[in-house]
């Protein structure tokens, strides 16, 4: 079993030790003690630092990527839940999508006036209802007065 400070961990993981300190406090990952004032490691964190690291760049929060890990530290992963990620994952994809269309559209336009211009105004009118971009659909606001 090889030991790491917490200085080595950081540098072959790619974060910064603050990352590990907090991962640590959030129960994530766990020290195996300490050499004067730093932090000691088993190697094998830095298998579950790349778990780690795999989840958040799929999008998943650190509490998520937290209940995928067993009490005795073993990987338990919901295929459920990775396949209601990938499912969001797709929405956002279709959403970048018609954003990334549109923007080429109207760079490439050539109505006398983007408000002229029927695509355009089907990109406007799909903004407006929540269906492009982070708003979700509402209904209308109440009248204040």
């Amino acid at each position: 079993m090889t030991i790491l400070d917490i200085g080595e961990v950081a540098h072959r993981a790619g974060v910064p030790a603050s990352t590990l300190r907090y991962y640590e406090e959030k129960g994530l990952i766990a020290s195996t003690g300490r050499h004067g004032l730093r932090r000691l490691f088993d190697e094998k964190v830095l298998e579950r630092l790349a778990l780690i690291a795999l989840g958040r760049a799929s999008g998943f929060s650190l509490d998520e990527i937290a209940i995928m890990f067993a009490p005795d530290g073993q990987l338990r992963i919901d295929r459920k839940l990775l396949r209601t990620k990938a499912d969001d994952l797709d929405r956002t994809i279709r959403k970048l999508c018609a954003m990334r269309d549109g923007l080429r559209h109207a760079a490439s336009c050539s109505a006398p006036s983007h408000l002229e211009c029927p695509t355009f105004r089907r990109i406007l009118k799909a903004a407006a209802s929540g269906a492009i971009g982070d708003r979700k659909k509402a209904g209308p606001k109440p009248h204040r007065n």
